[in-house]
């Protein structure tokens, strides 16, 4: 089904039993709620907001089915029930026979960092996402993006832009020292580079190349199913394997994993860390212990263990993803008939519009993601996501990022096609006066994940200056 002159419907594989009212706040209302905020989106409350894209993670709707696992849950502090049926449902999914729920992904990064990484040490990615990147600094650790060149190009049509550069890897592996380099991850899909997927083929040469010298490979499997989806579609060889056949292809050639369960496990928290070696394995749950929680809950009420089971194998359900990952390409359908520049080709959660195309007129110093991301909700209700300098600059100042991006992150089996129409008009509304935007200054700004609690105010562009480090 297409809409008239425009892109395809996605139809959606489900229907709705239960609904929530959308808020509807004013012009005024949401300016007097900028101010409050500091023009930190993050500092928002949900009632101020009409469409939220803010994140994919842990913002989807659960099916009846987990609905129902959540009524039988086996609260008992250890040895429960659910986390028999977890255990065994990520043991089937992956391979890995030493599975630890955490209560969320960077728990479960956190975990796993705390045991392997120390002062000094060396730890590759195609690209770390914000809370790996942290954690990895946080143990002094240094962590490399290691993403070809192709991640870094937002105009090209490429099928598997995250893919890891094995020249630049085999290069760190050789060069780094021994015993430097105690883990490798590879992130699926990866994230902080516009969502894009890594081909089968680029993963396992991937993982020879950390065989051949040593060194453990983790995967970041938020979305690995959104990662298979397009293994599936994009690469030679894979149209007739499953999703779960596919993702189990990846995790074979793997040593262990984490993974935050609130976007490809579609639940509202929870995650967890695997591995196949007994030796960490034993590590890990001393750290599990003492973050975390008992090695059989993980920080989790043992009822979202069963809803977080069921969502791991909905997950794999083609129907679901061919909607998921229709609904990004029906809105990037939507901007880029308006004209609107962003990041080509759409990954399986987010479109990420381009800020350097979008705001040409702003440069880094006046931080021009946030100033998007503010307009967006000043104009239309819509709340975004920087992901550029902000997000990842360094210690001092803001230095330029290859990517300046926004994220428009669409949830899980939330909104409709209307509802996508209607933040591409907003998004489209914006760009129609993209050269009236000012841009914005630090005004606080807190040492490690900036993002979340930095406050900003606007400013003169003569008056613009890089902030000093809080």
């Amino acid at each position: 089904m297409s809409a008239p002159d425009g892109p395809a419907l996605p139809f959606e594989p489900f229907k709705a039993k239960v609904v929530e009212r959308i808020p509807n706040p004013s012009r005024e209302d949401r300016e007097r709620a900028l101010e409050r905020a500091g023009f930190n989106l993050f500092n928002l409350r949900s009632a101020e907001i009409r469409i939220d894209l803010l994140t994919d993670s842990g913002t989807g709707a659960m099916s009846d089915r987990q609905w129902s696992a959540l009524m039988v849950g086996d609260e008992a502090y250890a040895g429960s029930r659910n986390f028999e049926e977890f255990e065994a449902t990520v043991r089937e999914l992956t391979g890995f026979p030493f599975v630890l729920p955490t209560h969320q992904g960077r728990g479960a990064e956190n975990v796993l960092v705390s045991v392997l990484v120390r002062p000094g040490s060396i730890v590759p990615n195609n690209m770390h996402f914000d809370t790996t990147e942290a954690h990895v600094r946080n143990r002094g650790g240094e962590p490399k993006n290691l993403a070809s060149a192709d991640a870094y190009d937002p105009e090209s049509d490429l099928p598997f832009k995250g893919n890891v550069d094995l020249d630049r890897l085999g290069a760190l592996l050789r060069t780094a020292g021994e015993g430097r380099v105690p883990l490798a991850f590879v992130t699926l899909t990866n994230n902080a580079g516009a969502g894009q997927p890594v081909s089968f083929a680029n993963f396992r040469a991937t993982a020879e190349l950390c065989r051949s010298h040593g060194v453990p490979l983790y995967v970041d499997m938020c979305r690995w199913a959104e990662n298979a989806y397009f293994v599936k579609t994009r690469e030679p060889g894979m149209r007739e394997r499953s999703i779960a056949e596919i993702g189990r292809a990846f995790f074979d050639l793997a040593d262990g994993a984490t993974m935050s369960a609130k976007k490809d496990g579609l639940v509202n928290i929870g995650g967890f860390v695997a591995t196949r070696d007994a030796r960490v394995a034993d590590r890990l749950k001393e750290a599990l212990i003492l973050y975390e929680g008992f090695p059989t809950y993980g920080g989790l009420a043992r009822r979202d263990l069963g809803a977080m089971a069921v969502g791991l194998a909905e997950a794999t359900d083609l129907e679901y993803l061919e909607h998921r990952i229709g609904q990004v390409r029906f809105l990037a359908g939507l901007l880029d008939r308006a004209g609107v520049p962003f990041f080509k080709p759409v990954g399986g959660h987010a479109v990420y519009l381009d800020v350097r195309r979008f705001l040409p007129h702003l440069d880094a110093a006046e931080l021009p993601g946030q100033a998007l991301v503010v307009e967006l909700y000043r104009e239309g209700g819509v709340r975004a996501v920087e992901i550029g300098s902000i997000m990842f600059g360094g210690q001092d100042g803001i230095p330029a990022r290859p990517l300046e991006m926004v994220r428009l992150a669409i949830p899980r089996r939330v909104y409709s096609a209307s509802h996508l129409a209607y933040v591409a008009d907003v998004v489209a509304r914006v760009h129609a006066r993209r050269a009236e935007i000012g841009g914005l200054r630090m005004t606080h700004r807190p040492e490690r994940l900036p993002h979340f609690t930095a406050r900003f105010a606007p400013v003169e562009r003569a008056a613009v200056a890089a902030p000093r480090a809080a």
